[in-house]
């Protein structure tokens, strides 16, 4: 009996005939309710979309409103090889043709004839500064020619292995974008140097392979970053912007050891990176070649 009297009241709370009330509450009290809840989520959906609006129109298609930037900006290296270990025999073609074929697909757009056609010409050694006029933006902007043969010897056009294939490998450098940034003042370029990097073999020892890494060429001469290249306005701004790089040409380098290679930013104006990031200002990497 006390179960049928459960089953009773529950039936009653889903549907109660006597009162005509679903689940506790009559047709006209859950419209209310899903009045008021269509209201609610429709003032929230539409203070939402105000918000957005809003903020929309503080923002530059072109250029970041706001700019979160690290003091230091990062290098990279190309090729770039596994983790950033270059490990190739010169006298079997297959361990270094990828890299040959890497830095072939890297230096494409730098090519003298894409450059002549969608780059300017520009003034060595000063800023290429292009300034909006109030309102009027001045898009899309210009961007230098940087034509792959200012590399030299590392431009893949005479020696097509990049010297791969003599022992004398070519290693590009090129430094992160960073829109604004002036790397430079009172008209001293920034350049890029190399040298052996140190690394810990004990709990308290150091070693640097400086004996091991020989002689360096760096395309350009000095390796610097022309400072004609910068600011960057971005990649809308600037469609056809060409980043600058720097080669350095290994003469001599030790083979059949690992040689653990450091690569620095130096500027009057860019501090020195922290040693917690290895990639600000900075990137390390190792090179070995074996002669069989």
């Amino acid at each position: 009996m006390a179960k049928d009297g459960e089953k009773s009241g529950w039936k009653e709370f889903i549907w109660n005939p006597r009162t005509r009330e679903f689940m506790g509450r009559t047709a006209s009290s859950w419209g209310l309710i899903l009045l008021f809840y269509l209201v609610f989520y429709i003032f929230l959906a539409g203070l939402f979309a105000l918000t957005m609006y809003v903020m929309l129109q503080t923002l530059d298609d072109h250029k970041p409103t706001w700019q979160d930037r690290l003091s230091t900006p990062g290098l990279m290296i190309r090729p770039t090889g596994e983790a950033l270990e270059i490990v190739y025999s010169a006298q079997n073609t297959e361990s270094w043709d990828m890299y040959a074929q890497a830095l072939d697909k890297f230096l494409s757009p730098y090519n003298n004839s894409v450059q002549t056609q969608k780059n300017d010409e520009c003034t060595p050694d000063q800023y290429f500064v292009q300034e909006d006029s109030g309102d009027v933006k001045n898009n899309p902007k210009r961007s230098c020619q940087f034509n792959r043969t200012i590399l030299g010897d590392c431009s893949g056009v005479v020696d097509r292995s990049y010297g791969y294939e003599t022992s004398k490998p070519c290693i590009i450098i090129k430094l992160n974008r960073v829109i604004g940034m002036l790397p430079g003042k009172d008209g001293q370029a920034p350049f890029v140097t190399c040298g052996a990097k140190k690394y810990k073999v004990g709990k308290d020892q150091w070693k640097e392979d400086s004996d091991k890494i020989g002689e360096l060429l760096y395309f350009p001469p000095n390796g610097t970053f022309n400072l004609m290249y910068y600011p960057y306005y971005g990649k809308k701004a600037q469609v056809n912007y060409s980043q600058p790089l720097v080669a350095v040409k290994f003469l001599n380098i030790t083979v059949n050891q690992d040689v653990n290679i450091e690569c620095k930013i130096n500027a009057n104006n860019i501090p020195t990176g922290s040693e917690r990031d290895k990639f600000a200002g900075r990137v390390s990497f190792k090179l070995r070649i074996n002669s069989n």
